[in-house]
């Protein structure tokens, strides 16, 4: 009977930890962005379907921050580095088609729209886009991307409320199919979080 009671007392105290690792980790910051609709919550809204364990948690692609220098490597920019979320990173949707995009005009103004799960210290927000001629057919890279800013939001330090929007002029020079890479860069961790948008200039 007492085996019993302390294999018991082992399991709740094993099941107990667990809950607070994996509720520790959920307490870091979490967010994505919806406009323009990224990857990532196209598999969330079920648009595009099949896309794994990112339909749950369109919050979740959080990566080392630093980009360009530092950050995800090349081809795996869409999914922070997260293998859990490789589907991202494939030019094409799990079911092989192209990812549906957003239309925008270059030269004009556009307003960016986050969505936060868990809000955090903030960095800043940036956005980098496609070059003009960029390589569709593989997985996004720091070759692909002009990888100066078209916009930088300089938070500093502050929180951000559950929605956030900014507005930023997008790039002219720029048609056909784009990536826009936004990352939200974390104050107090060692991460930023990314989202890649497909759009159509």
């Amino acid at each position: 009977m007492r085996t019993k009671t302390k294999l018991y007392a082992a399991v709740l105290g094993l099941a107990t930890t667990g809950a607070l690792v994996l509720s520790t980790g959920g307490a870091s910051s979490h967010g994505y962005t919806d406009l323009p609709v990224s990857r990532q919550k196209l598999c969330a809204n079920g648009t595009v379907t099949n896309c794994g364990d990112i339909q749950w948690e369109p919050q979740s692609v959080e990566g080392p921050k630093g980009f360009p220098a530092a950050g995800p490597a090349d081809g795996k920019l869409c999914s922070g580095g997260n293998s859990r979320f490789a589907q991202l990173d494939s030019p094409r949707t799990p079911s092989g088609g192209a990812w549906p995009t957003t239309k925008v005009t270059g030269g004009q103004s556009y307003t960016f729209r986050w969505q936060f799960t868990a809000r955090h210290a903030t960095t800043d927000f940036k956005y980098y886009v496609t070059r003009q001629g960029w390589n569709q057919d593989h997985a996004l890279t720091r070759a692909d991307l002009n990888t100066t800013p078209f916009l930088t939001v300089p938070y500093g330090g502050q929180q951000p409320p559950a929605t956030l929007s900014h507005s930023g002029t997008l790039p002219t020079g720029l048609s056909g199919h784009h990536v826009i890479l936004a990352v939200w860069t974390i104050a107090d961790t060692g991460n930023a979080f990314y989202a890649c948008s497909d759009v159509t200039f």
